[in-house]
C-alpha cells in the first residue's frame, strides 16, 4: 500500500476553555479529492492551520509523504510542498495576475538588482497553460471577477511548488457555473499528481467533488466515508449526531395584502460607488419573498436601507402603508419590522453585554420590558431564559456574555430575539450563516412557521438551497440591480448561475416583483 500523502495522527489543539481538535486523525491519499466536512466551530480549519504551520498542536504528529514534520510556520509548509487558499484571498488588486503570483519569490536580473518581469511573465504563463487555466496574466486583480481571482491564488501556491492544497470554503463567493468550474480544476489538478483537502460544510459539494469525506464534531473525527457511496443523511447525521431533516416542509402559500413596498431604492457609498440602482419589489402577507446573488452585489445596503441602518440616495421603502425611508431603526423595529443582520457581532449584539441585556436590545422602550421610566430587569431575564432554552443557545447561562458563546450560538440567540418579537414583517439577511443542520432545520421551520401565520418575510442567503426551499418568489440580484424575480420552484440552478452573474437566460420561469390592487401578482417581466 502506497504512503498517504498526509497524516495527521492524534492531533490535538487547545485554545483557552476549548478544545478545537481532540486527538484528531486524517489520512489523505495521494492524487485525490478530500473533502474536510463539518460546520463552523466543528475544528476544521483549525486542524488544517496546523498541517499549514499556523498552528503548533500540543499533541500528535503530522507527516507529509510518510517523514514526521514540525512546521514551524507556513514557510516551514510551503517548503514542504502545501499550499493554503484562504476563504479571503490574500491578493494586492492595483497588481496584475503576473505581480500577485510571483509576489515575494521574483525571478531577478542584473545580478539580483531589478525584477526580470519578461521572465516572471513567461513563468506564469508556462504554469497556466500547464494546468489548462483561463486566466489574462496582465489583467489587474481588481478587474477580474472572484472565481479569476481564486484561480489566481491557486496558481500562486502552485507557482511555490505546493504539491498539496488546502482550500477553506473555496465556493463562499462563488456563483454555481464559477463552482463548476472550480471542480474542474479539481480534476485536472489531481490528473497531473496533485493532491486536494478542501474545507466545507455543504454536503452536495462535498459528495459531488471529493473522492473521500472526513466529518468533524466538535472537534474530533466521527469517520471517513467513500464520497461515491455517501447519502446526504448520512453526512448529516454524522455532522449533527442525529437524523435530521434535509427538504423543508413548505405548504402552498396563500398571500394577502402588501406589508414592505421597496421603490426605485438606489445607494451609492461613501466612495461614490453605486450600490444599490432602481431596485423596486413588494412582500406581502404569508409569503417568503427571497433574495439570491453572489455576496457583495448590493444585497447589504439594501438591507440596511430597508430596516433603517441606511437612508438611500433615491426611491422610497413604505412599510404597512406608511412611508419609513427616514425613520430610525427604533421606529422600525415600534412598528412591527424584526432584522436578523447579516454581521451578528457587529448589528446584532452587544459583545460586551450578557444575553440578559442582548435580550432586550430594540425593546428597552416597550412594555414589558419598560417599567416606570426604567427597565424591569426580571421580566428581561424570564425573555432571556425563554430564548436560550427555545432556541438552544449553549453555553445556557444568560450572564454569560455575547462574545464568549460561538457564531453559532450567537446567531441562535439573535434569531429567537428578532422572531419572538411578534412582527408583522421578518428581514432575515443570512439567517442559518454558521449555525449547525440541526438549528438550521430548526431555523427553517421557525421562518415558515411565521409565513403560515401570515407574517411577511425578507430572506436574503448567499445559500441557492435554502433561498429556493424557502422562498415563495425568488429575486436576483447583480450588481446592485434585481435582474430578475423568478419561480424558485420552477428556475434550474444553471438559469440562477446566469442570473447571478448577470445574464438573461431565456425561458426562465418569471414572477412580478410588484404586487397588483388586493395582493395578486402581476404576469409579465419582472423590470
Amino acid at each position: 500500500m502506497s504512503t498517504p500523502t498526509v497524516h495527521l495522527d492524534g492531533i490535538t489543539k487547545r485554545f483557552p476553555g476549548v478544545v478545537a481538535n481532540d486527538e484528531v486523525d486524517l489520512v489523505v491519499e495521494n492524487g485525490t479529492v478530500h473533502a474536510l466536512l463539518g460546520e463552523n466551530g466543528a475544528g476544521k480549519t483549525t486542524l488544517m492551520n496546523v498541517l499549514y504551520g499556523l498552528y503548533r498542536p500540543e499533541e500528535g504528529t503530522v507527516r507529509v509523504d510518510g517523514e514526521s514534520r514540525a512546521f514551524e510556520s507556513p514557510r516551514d509548509a510551503i517548503d514542504a510542498g502545501i499550499g493554503m487558499i484562504h476563504q479571503h484571498f490574500m491578493l494586492v488588486d492595483p497588481m496584475t495576475v503576473t505581480e500577485n503570483i510571483v509576489l515575494g519569490n521574483e525571478p531577478r536580473k542584473w545580478g539580483g538588482l531589478a525584477v526580470d518581469q519578461d521572465r516572471a511573465r513567461e513563468q506564469v504563463v508556462e504554469l497556466s497553460e500547464r494546468y489548462g487555466f483561463d486566466v489574462d496574466v496582465d489583467a489587474n486583480i481588481e478587474s477580474v471577477g472572484v472565481g479569476v481571482q481564486q484561480r489566481v491564488e491557486i496558481l500562486k501556491a502552485l507557482y511555490r511548488g505546493a504539491d498539496v492544497l488546502i482550500l477553506d470554503e473555496p465556493t463562499a463567493v462563488l456563483t454555481p457555473q464559477e463552482v463548476e468550474d472550480l471542480f474542474a480544476v479539481f480534476d485536472e489538478l489531481t490528473d497531473q499528481g496533485k493532491t486536494i483537502i478542501f474545507i466545507t460544510h455543504k454536503l452536495g459539494e462535498a459528495m459531488q467533488a471529493a473522492d473521500d469525506i472526513t466529518v468533524l464534531r466538535d472537534g474530533e473525527n466521527v469517520g471517513t466515508v467513500d464520497a461515491a457511496a455517501a447519502t446526504r443523511e448520512d453526512l448529516a447525521e454524522m455532522m449533527v449526531g442525529r437524523e435530521v431533516i434535509l427538504e423543508a416542509d413548505k405548504e402552498p402559500g396563500n398571500p394577502g395584502d402588501v406589508v414592505l413596498s421597496v421603490e426605485n431604492l438606489g445607494i451609492t457609498d461613501e466612495a461614490g460607488i453605486e450600490r444599490v440602482s432602481d431596485v423596486s419589489f413588494d412582500v406581502r402577507e404569508g409569503e417568503v419573498f427571497g433574495i439570491a446573488g453572489v455576496d457583495g452585489n448590493g444585497q447589504n445596503e439594501l438591507v440596511e436601507a430597508i430596516t433603517g441602518m441606511r437612508t438611500p440616495d433615491a426611491g422610497s421603502v413604505v412599510f404597512d402603508g406608511e412611508d419609513v425611508t427616514r425613520r430610525s431603526r427604533q421606529e422600525h423595529i415600534e412598528r412591527g419590522m424584526a432584522y436578523v443582520p447579516e454581521d451578528r457581532q457587529e448589528r446584532g449584539l452587544v459583545m460586551e453585554f450578557d444575553l440578559v441585556e442582548n435580550a432586550l436590545l430594540g425593546s428597552q422602550h416597550s412594555p414589558p420590558y419598560a417599567k416606570r421610566g426604567g427597565i424591569d430587569w426580571e421580566a428581561t431575564r424570564g425573555h432571556a431564559d425563554a430564548l436560550v432554552e427555545e432556541y438552544d443557545v449553549r453555553p445556557s447561562n444568560v450572564d454569560a456574555e455575547a462574545h464568549s458563546l460561538s457564531g453559532g450560538n450567537q446567531q441562535k440567540f439573535v434569531v429567537g430575539r428578532e422572531f419572538n418579537r411578534d412582527p408583522s414583517l421578518v428581514v432575515a439577511s443570512h439567517p442559518t450563516r454558521g449555525v449547525d443542520i440541526g438549528s438550521i432545520e430548526f431555523i427553517h421551520d421557525r421562518l415558515l412557521k411565521l409565513r403560515r401565520g401570515g407574517k411577511a418575510v425578507l430572506l436574503v442567503s448567499s445559500k441557492l438551497d435554502e433561498v429556493q426551499q424557502l422562498s415563495d418568489r425568488l429575486g436576483v440580484v447583480h450588481d446592485g440591480e434585481l435582474v430578475d424575480v423568478v419561480d424558485p420552484d420552477t428556475v434550474s440552478e444553471e438559469q440562477l448561475g446566469l442570473l447571478m452573474a448577470g445574464e438573461r437566460p431565456a425561458s426562465v420561469p418569471r414572477m412580478a416583483a410588484r404586487a397588483a390592487d388586493g395582493g395578486a401578482p402581476v404576469g409579465g417581466e419582472s423590470r
